[in-house]
């Protein structure tokens, strides 16, 4: 009975504080205030003042965590919608997801190699822009530790969406495929959510990238550790 209690309280407050942290994005709408970012960062402070174990935590975390496949599936509707404008794309899709997985995985590569960072280290960050399922099975199979894949694919996953709207500024991007592919191959799932603000053609394009890039990680990563010696 108390556990399952303590469920129920760590799914209401990563439900409300989700909710709360939404309203205030809207708001306001600073990248910063992303509500993935803004809620984690509360949801670890309300841990760390009550010593809260994250064992405990994930008592009720775990059920949410449960959900990530329905939703993921639930994606499959909007490229549907799209699918006429996709086919009639395809190559130029394939294409920038083929450049954005391939330039994500060799750039943190090298300038971690560069940098002096542990040889571990670099196999774990760089599948950073792969889904995190993927990511963790390709860190593991290039001999990294898939706790550091993880959080390689959170900080770039909200480095990305923060980071996305002034160099969408900057570079003048406004095609829906341009936005979509950077988002999809440099944010992954964090990326589409933020591509649903744009619209349902970013979005669509934004979840096929990162299907895509997950497949084409998955090959690409070891032949990427080989070519450059990383």
């Amino acid at each position: 009975m108390q556990q399952i209690l303590l469920a129920f309280c760590m799914i209401l407050l990563t439900v409300v504080t989700y909710f709360v942290m939404t309203r205030i994005y809207k708001r306001y709408s600073y990248p910063y205030l992303t509500p993935v970012l803004t809620a984690t960062a509360f949801i670890i402070m309300i841990l760390l003042v009550f010593h809260i174990p994250y064992k405990s935590y994930m008592i009720g975390g775990q059920w949410i965590s449960s959900l990530l496949g329905p939703s993921v599936v639930a994606l499959a509707y909007p490229l549907y919608k799209q699918r006429h404008f996709i086919i009639n794309h395809l190559f130029t899709i394939l294409g920038g997801v083929l450049v954005g997985t391939i330039s994500g995985m060799v750039s943190v590569g090298l300038l971690a190699k560069i940098f002096g960072i542990n040889h571990t280290l670099i196999l774990s960050i760089i599948p950073k822009s792969l889904t995190t399922p993927v990511a963790i099975e390709v860190a593991r199979g290039l001999g990294g530790n898939a706790s550091m894949a993880i959080v390689g694919v959170m900080i770039a996953g909200i480095f990305g969406v923060i980071a996305a709207p002034t160099i969408f500024k900057l570079m003048r991007i406004h095609s829906p495929i341009g936005r979509g592919i950077a988002l999809g191959s440099t944010s992954h799932a964090i990326g589409t959510s933020k591509a649903a603000e744009y619209s349902e053609l970013t979005f669509s394009m934004s979840s096929v990238t990162m299907a895509l890039c997950a497949i084409i990680g998955s090959f690409i990563g070891p032949i990427v550790v080989w070519l450059f010696q990383i």
